[in-house]
This record gives C-alpha cells, sequence and structure tokens, in this order.
C-alpha cells in the first residue's frame, strides 16, 4: 500500500483522480518530515560523541538511560556540558531557521532574514553595549545583563523598521532596504565600541559575535526552548495565510487578509525568536538564510511542512555545525559561528547553482 502511495505521489499512475494524489503528496511530504527529523537527531547523538573527551556511543546511550553508571567526571562532561551543548545546538537552530522562513514569506524576498534585516546585528550591539559598560549596573549579574540587552535591542530594531516603514507608507522592498541600513548602522556602532574599549573587553566582544555554543546551560536552554515552543503553534496557525501570501499581497488582501497586521505580528515573533537564541550563545550566521532555502527546495510554499521543515533544517545545519567545530582541529572547539558561516557560503550558493532561474 506504501509503494503503490508513493508512486502516484511520483506521477507513476496519471488514471488516479486528483484526490488520491494530493493525499499521496501529504503522506511523501510526512516521511520526509519525519526522516529530517531523524536525522537531526542522529547527528545530536554524533554531537554528543565527539570531543576531546573519549566518549563512545554505548557509553552516551548508556549515560542517558542509566545516569548511575557513569563516573563523577563522566556524568558532568555528559550532563553538564555536552547535553546541554548539543540541545542548545538544536533550539538554535530551530528559532533561526523558523525566523529566516517567516521573515521570506512576509517580506516576499528571497535574501530576507535575521542577519541581512539588521535583527542579529542590533542584538550584537546591544550585548556588545553590555559587556562594555555593563559594570555601571553591578547589581545586574553579568550573564543576565548581557542577553537581556541584545533581546531589548533586537526587539527595538524590528520596531523601528516597522515604525519607520509605517511612517512613510513604505511598502515590502522599502522594508528591506530599511532593514539594511539598520544594519549596517549597528555594525558601525559596534566597531566604534571596539575602538574605544579597552582590549579585554574588545577580545569579550569579539567572542561574542563569534558565536559559541559552550555559554550553554539547563536555564538557558529551557528559555530557548520556551520561546521556539510557544512561537512555533503560533506560527503554524497562520501557515494558511501565509501560504495565501506566497501567491501576492494583492490577492492576499483580495481574500481579507490583514497583510500589514499579519507582517508585524511575524517579525515580532522572528525578532522574539532571534533576540533569545543570539543572546545566548552569540551571533550566529546564515542559518536564517540558508535553512529555509532548502526546506522550500524539499517541501515547496505549503507551509504547513514548509514551516517545521525549516526549523528541522536550521537545527540540523547548526548540530552539523557543532560536531564539525569539535573534529575539524583535534583537541580544540572552534566557535560555531565561524564553521556556520565555512558552510552556509558554499550551501547558500550551492543552491543558487542548483536553481538556474534563480531564487525565490
Amino acid at each position: 500500500m506504501n509503494t503503490k502511495i508513493l508512486n502516484i505521489a511520483a506521477g507513476d499512475s496519471p488514471a488516479f483522480s486528483v484526490a488520491e494524489r494530493y493525499r499521496a503528496l501529504l503522506y511523501r511530504r510526512w516521511l520526509l518530515l519525519i526522516g529530517l527529523g531523524l536525522t537531526v537527531l542522529a547527528l545530536v547523538i554524533m554531537d554528543l560523541t565527539t570531543g576531546p573527551a573519549a566518549f563512545g556511543l554505548l557509553d552516551v546511550l548508556g549515560g542517558i538511560f542509566n545516569p548511575q553508571q557513569l563516573s563523577k567526571a563522566q556524568s558532568v562532561i555528559l550532563w553538564d556540558i555536552r547535553l546541554p551543548y548539543a540541545l542548545m545546538a538544536v533550539m538554535v537552530g530551530g528559532c533561526l531557521g523558523l525566523a529566516g522562513a517567516e521573515m521570506q514569506t512576509v517580506l516576499n524576498n528571497p535574501l530576507a532574514s535575521p542577519f541581512t534585516l539588521g535583527v542579529a546585528s542590533a542584538a550584537c550591539l546591544g550585548a556588545a553595549l553590555a559587556i562594555a559598560f555593563g559594570g555601571a549596573l553591578a547589581f545586574v549579574p553579568q550573564n543576565l545583563l548581557v542577553p537581556a540587552s541584545a533581546f531589548i535591542f533586537a526587539a527595538a530594531s524590528t520596531l523601528l523598521i516597522q515604525l519607520l516603514a509605517r511612517f512613510y507608507g513604505a511598502g515590502v522592498g522599502t522594508l528591506v532596504l530599511f532593514g539594511i541600513a539598520v544594519y549596517f548602522t549597528m555594525n558601525s556602532l559596534i566597531w566604534l565600541i571596539q575602538y574605544v574599549a579597552s582590549a579585554d573587553t574588545v577580545q569579550q566582544i569579539v567572542f561574542w559575535t563569534m558565536g559559541s555554543l559552550a555559554r550553554a546551560t539547563w536555564g538557558k536552554l529551557a528559555i530557548v526552548a520556551a520561546v521556539l515552543g510557544v512561537c512555533l503553534p503560533f506560527a503554524l496557525r497562520s501557515v494558511w495565510t501565509l501560504t495565501t501570501l506566497r501567491s501576492g499581497e494583492d490577492h492576499a488582501r483580495s481574500l481579507g487578509i490583514a497583510v500589514d497586521r499579519l507582517r508585524m505580528r511575524v517579525l515580532l515573533r522572528a525578532s522574539l525568536l532571534t533576540g533569545v537564541a543570539i543572546a545566548f550563545v552569540g551571533e550566529i550566521g546564515f542559518i536564517g538564510l540558508v535553512a529555509p532555502h532548502m526546506a522550500r527546495l524539499v517541501f515547496g510554499e505549503d507551509h504547513r511542512f514548509y514551516l517545521p521543515a525549516s526549523a528541522l533544517a536550521g537545527a540540523l545545519l547548526m548540530s552539523f555545525a557543532s560536531v564539525v567545530s569539535k573534529v575539524i582541529v583535534p583537541g580544540v572547539v572552534l566557535p560555531v559561528g565561524v564553521v556556520t558561516a565555512l558552510i552556509g557560503i558554499p550551501l547558500f550558493l550551492a543552491l543558487i547553482l542548483s536553481r538556474r532561474g534563480g531564487i525565490a
């Protein structure tokens, strides 16, 4: 029966009805989505087994299901370092992948992402200010001040772009240009802070902007997971309106969709996802840009599958980058933000070259 359904989805049986073809297509997409999830799970397990300390697959699985069999040192490595590290990669990748997918849809721009629109740069500016001048707020712990400042600036940049667009009555194209202007402005301010700051402060800012999963803890992981867990259902509630929006704003408006209100909600949700993800691990590039294109290539524009697939593709890329960051130089864990850029650039170019008509 399953083979029959797959043959229908592949178009091998033209005699079958449109309804049967549609059911077969849905079946195939569910299988692909489940396969993508299982691939992420496999990468998480691989992530747990890689690192400077030797930890075999059986040791990891045994330590998860029977922690008492681990020595004290092994327990600390697995439960306090590697598990938060690996799971944070999944959550951060999911946040950035989902944020990028929603941004590309509501802005109808294949290059839209939390980074190209300046949301991530705004978060980095907030973190840099907290690192450089946070000493004036001695009553606030540094480990809370930096992520809080990063998130506030990310949300503020989105509101600023929306206010500018609404004040000037700008369309989607102008909205994207505003975002690019914010991106370069925020980067310039970060460079200015680095220029006037002390050597130790510059080192902290540079390390933060490189992105690192080493800052992951169970408490931070819970916050990122909670934000993703809240935003994903809201995103899935909008799948039909977002799918309709891909056919054009005029068509969406003719069907009674409040496009401006939808865009505001989506961009605020994307800024929340981006701000929280970046606040705890630093700047991570290309995930929010590449993951949605990977999902669109496989699942098309049906947002019932496209949005969760984008989140899973982001998680897959981040988990893969996490593994590579620990094996590329034996005994050294590279900043994961560096690895995502090295992986993301050729992958994005490959996606462009594989679609000769361009990306859309």
